[in-house]
């Protein structure tokens, strides 16, 4: 198979990309290279390429040429910066998913995986959250992803196209220690920051109605998140998957944020005490996937704990320390 990954050399798609290689896919990768580093993904041609200007339907186009399917990760994914820059975070997010969509439209290419987010359910909490729940996301990111869904069943309703949609939760790891999450966004690499700097990271809110007072998120590997792509990908191809079909990609199991804390504290051998601080406003207790959906349709399940997820992800945070390349 030959396939089109948008944002390919960044943190997931350089993970989607090499899961591909090594089944023996042939790929073609187009990406800005903002935040992507072309040293992820050696030996794959990279089409430079940013896909919210009109300009580069052409490009695009011409590259998906002999092509079977696209998986679409380019994009911009800052919560903060989308309140920030919304109008932006729309000419980037929905301008570039509808580029992309012309430029497979002329070349004949009718299957689609996308890159969404548990962010299109909003305030949505609990310990088992289906894909039926409400979408209705509380900021211009969440919106966007939502809006990328919207296109894709229009489009699907318009001609032969299918696509899944794949709405992650917290993804955290690195399935080879040069792969690692280099941006300061999530939980972990956040911790790793804090410990770098010699400070203690910051707990908001130990009083939430959990177990240990903390709250608690569901956590996927993001070699797994890789693995939920190529099995999205052979259902389309495949025609198992008709229209435009979105699917939880969690572990269905939470974990605290303290519980987080210590796994890397035990993963890192270095003492942390974290520092209580009050409740980040609309923090929910529990956000925890209902991943049983992607099980019966589409084969896949979580392999890894969060002891595996932190521990690869303390590696990857070594590797860049002493001047690799994560």
């Amino acid at each position: 198979m030959r396939v089109l990954v948008t944002g390919g050399a960044g943190y997931i798609g350089s993970h989607v990309v090499r899961q591909l290689r090594e089944r023996g896919d042939e790929v073609v990768v187009v990406d800005d290279l903002r935040t992507g580093d072309e040293r992820r993904i050696p030996g794959v041609p990279i089409v430079r390429s940013e896909l919210s200007e009109p300009a580069s339907i052409g490009v695009v186009s011409d590259a998906l040429a002999g092509v079977d399917a696209v998986i679409h990760f380019a994009g911009r994914k800052r919560v903060n910066e989308s309140v920030q820059r919304p109008a932006w975070y729309y000419q980037q997010n929905v301008g570039g998913m509808a580029n992309l969509l012309l430029a497979m439209e002329a070349a004949g290419v009718e299957a689609m995986v996308f890159s969404s987010s548990a962010a299109v359910y909003g305030l949505s909490e609990g310990e088992s959250i289906p894909e039926s729940a409400p979408a209705l996301p509380i900021n211009p990111y969440g919106h966007t992803k939502l809006v990328g869904e919207q296109m894709l069943a229009a489009v699907a309703a318009s001609r032969p196209f299918h696509s899944a949609s794949l709405r992650y939760f917290n993804v955290a790891g690195a399935g080879s220690p040069e792969l690692g999450d280099t941006a300061v966004l999530n939980l972990v690499p956040m911790v790793f920051e804090k410990l770098d700097a010699g400070e203690s990271p910051v707990i908001f809110g130990a009083d939430y109605p959990t177990p240990d007072g903390t709250c608690v998120r569901d956590y996927i590997h993001v070699a797994d998140l890789a693995s939920a792509h190529l099995a999205a990908l052979g259902a389309v191809v495949e025609g198992r998957i008709r229209g435009n079909r979105a699917y939880n990609i969690g572990t269905g199991v939470g974990s605290s944020v303290r519980e987080m804390v210590e796994a890397i504290e035990q993963a890192s051998g270095v003492r942390i005490e974290p520092r209580i601080a009050a409740r980040r406003e609309g923090d929910p207790a529990v956000v925890v996937a209902d991943p049983s959906l992607a099980r019966d349709e589409l084969g896949w399940v979580a392999e890894h704990g969060l002891r595996e997820i932190v521990t690869s992800a303390w590696r990857s945070h070594e590797l860049l320390v002493a001047g690799g390349h994560a």
